[in-house]
């Protein structure tokens, strides 16, 4: 039987690419649901083309032009988050691919691993806000995460076959973006439309200026260590600019596993939604002899110290790493619509941390309202330096 996929944020980036990845397998593969917040005009093409049991629009002034669209059909039309939430329980559902961006992805993939459904987690931003809640959600309901971003699928596939054996630490690699060996006085002038001119990856806006920053590396040190029951001191980053090798594990005795592959994240997305197999496609293959050269240097974290804020508030633990990553959207969302420098993206992040209640041992209703708080709090910053 085909596996049934429910994608969550189908518009974006990596949804787009998971649907480029169903299509090349026809016959292992229908699409079941298709959710987006606003991009309607794009859900309803996607919808035309798969021919979904269901699709979702989060916000609902986009439902009547949806259903409208749709209404010779046979695709169900529903609108708003908690429709996102309550789709996952469909038993016509095999899989989640969770590729909502941000905040919002948090109940939904609670919910899907409630319900049981077994998760591709393209979305950080969840294990970086409430890692203890998904994790307690996936042992309790024995359901897996597996993950796509391609760091932690490099990590996850060096790990198989491992289960017995110690892992001394996990290396992430990090492409090092735009801005790479750039000094402090160069970074003071660097535009938004520089800061989304990534060499390696196509991505969204937002991880693409994370990417820059290396925020996007910080978050990804924290979604490691619950992903795979990691201390903050087994974890370390290298700024690999090829972007090829895309993590490494060391075991106790010495030996390495890295993983490799062409910066393409259809690789693991397919590798999440075929787990534990791997089915044989027609996508470009990796040639080293056409590369010549793979290079590894050390972060500069007094330039880019949004890692440095990462790791600091990973060892506070609590609700610190949602506090950051609510500060780092709105400080991100600011920098690209010209409110905020480059540099000063960081400052508003650390501020915010210094400021927002701590809270030791935070529950769901704590981190809606930290993320509601530091937001705020990250506006306020914003406006008071532009005055």
């Amino acid at each position: 039987m085909k596996k049934r996929i429910a994608i969550l944020g189908s518009t974006g980036s990596v949804g787009k690419q998971a649907l480029e990845v169903i299509s090349a397998f026809p016959e292992k593969f229908e699409v079941e649901v298709l959710t987006a917040y606003q991009n309607a005009k794009l859900l309803i093409r996607q919808a035309e083309i798969y021919q979904p049991n269901v699709v979702v629009i989060g916000n609902e002034d986009y439902y009547e032009e949806v259903l409208t669209a749709l209404e010779n059909s046979d695709v169900k039309v529903y609108a708003g988050s908690n429709a996102i939430e309550q789709i996952t329980s469909m038993d016509t559902i095999d899989q989640v691919l969770m590729g909502i961006v941000g905040f919002d992805a948090l109940k939904p993939t609670l919910a899907a691993l409630q319900n049981k459904k077994p998760v591709a987690l393209a979305n950080k931003e969840s294990l970086v806000i409430a890692g203890n809640l998904i994790t307690k959600a996936a042992i309790e309901n024995r359901t897996p995460v597996i993950p796509v971003d391609s760091e932690h699928s490099a990590i996850f596939q060096c790990l198989m076959g491992e289960a017995d054996n110690s892992v001394e630490k996990v290396v992430l690699t990090a492409s090092g973006g735009p801005f790479f060996g750039m000094t402090e006085q160069a970074l003071k002038t660097v535009t938004p439309s520089g800061a989304l001119n990534h060499p390696n990856w196509k991505m969204g806006d937002k991880v693409t200026v994370d990417s820059a920053t290396m925020m996007n590396k910080g978050l990804e040190v924290i979604e490691a260590k619950w992903l795979f029951g990691l201390k903050p001191s087994q974890i370390e980053i290298v700024i690999h600019p090829q972007s090829i090798v895309h993590s490494l594990v060391y075991f106790a005795d010495g030996n390495v596993k890295a993983q490799l592959g062409t910066p393409d994240m259809r690789l693991p997305i397919q590798f999440a939604l075929t787990y534990p197999n791997r089915l044989a496609n027609e996508f470009p293959r990796l040639d080293l002899l056409k590369i010549h050269n793979l290079t590894f240097e050390v972060p500069d974290v007094k330039n880019f110290r949004n890692l440095a804020l990462a790791f600091s508030a990973l060892d506070q633990g609590g609700n610190m790493p949602c506090i950051l990553n609510a500060a780092n959207d709105i400080a991100v969302e600011a920098f690209l619509n010209n409110h905020l420098g480059f540099l000063q993206i960081p400052e508003v992040v650390e501020q915010c941390m210094s400021t927002v209640q701590f809270i030791k041992e935070p529950t769901l209703a704590d981190y809606c309202s930290t993320n509601d708080a530091a937001r705020l709090k990250a506006k306020q910053i914003i406006e008071n330096n532009e005055k």
